[in-house]
């Protein structure tokens, strides 16, 4: 009787070993099996399509010419390989920085000046000129600073569109000859002539 407890413990203890190992083997059954079908897949491609593959890979991408530019000017004419550009990009971005450092100042000097003209308690920072002077003055270089950050933000939007559409255009075949030639033809009514032919090399 305790031989028979002794066997079933046993084989209660291994039959779930032997279902693990039936289940791994059958694993990698499927397994080989799809690397089999993988690999007569593959080896069923046409050059054509191996090419197209190649190719592909090789384009250039509008997207991560747009990113790039949009985390850094200048990035997507780099990844363009369009390098003229870069120093295009960055006088532009020095210049705008200039000009909105400037308007930036003067728009709050003069504002400050203006505040402390209508108040006699805070000292007079512009002596010199009446309060519409120091009015004037503030609303011109407070529209001159608005004006700046606008044309900033075109001039960094144009440069993710140039990044993105010469990426889109860095692939476009051009390579065809396009010819036009002045050559002698037959005409429908059985004459001759001569006519213009266009070929395409």
């Amino acid at each position: 009787m305790g031989r028979f407890f002794l066997s079933v413990i046993i084989l209660l203890l291994f039959t779930p070993l032997l279902g693990n190992a039936q289940a791994s083997q059958d694993s990698v059954d499927k397994i080989d099996n799809k690397n089999s079908q993988s690999i007569k897949v593959s080896k069923e491609q046409s050059p054509t399509s191996i090419a197209a593959t190649i190719d592909k890979s090789k384009q250039h991408n509008p997207k991560k010419a747009a990113l790039y530019s949009a985390l850094l000017p200048g990035a997507g004419q780099l990844y363009n390989k369009q390098y003229w550009k870069i120093p295009v990009v960055y006088v532009g971005a020095g210049v705008a920085v200039y000009f909105y450092t400037e308007n930036q100042k003067n728009y709050r000097r003069y504002r400050k000046a203006y505040i402390s003209r209508l108040d006699p308690t805070l000292p007079d920072e512009e002596p010199l000129r009446s309060v519409e002077e120091l009015k004037i003055l503030q609303d011109e270089y407070k529209r001159w600073l608005d004006l700046t950050s606008l044309f900033t933000a075109v001039g960094y939007t144009l440069q993710i569109l140039d990044a993105v559409v010469f990426a889109n255009l860095k692939d476009f075949d051009i390579s065809q000859d396009i010819s036009l030639r002045l050559q002698p033809m037959a005409m429908p009514n059985g004459g001759a002539g001569f006519g213009l032919a266009v070929k395409f090399k």
